[in-house]
């Protein structure tokens, strides 16, 4: 297993639930979407899962190096 997928699957969940979180609070203060809110929060759960993913694929060589900038 590579580095870059260790790291990845370890902030997976992390990023997953701030991104359903997100989503969920989107859904319940939108007056529109939170009549409907059986359908929707279903809908941020799997989407959140599906998501997560290539964002913490990304995030993860960032977690991996140790400075983001040289210094001068």
């Amino acid at each position: 297993m590579s580095t870059r997928l260790a790291i990845a699957a370890l902030i997976y969940m992390m990023v997953n639930a701030v991104v359903f979180g997100i989503g969920a609070v989107t859904v319940l203060s939108i007056p529109s979407l939170s009549e409907n809110a059986t359908v929707w929060l279903p809908t941020v759960v799997i989407t959140s899962f599906v998501i997560a993913a290539p964002i913490a694929w990304y995030i993860a060589p960032h977690m991996r190096s140790r400075f983001h900038k040289t210094r001068p």
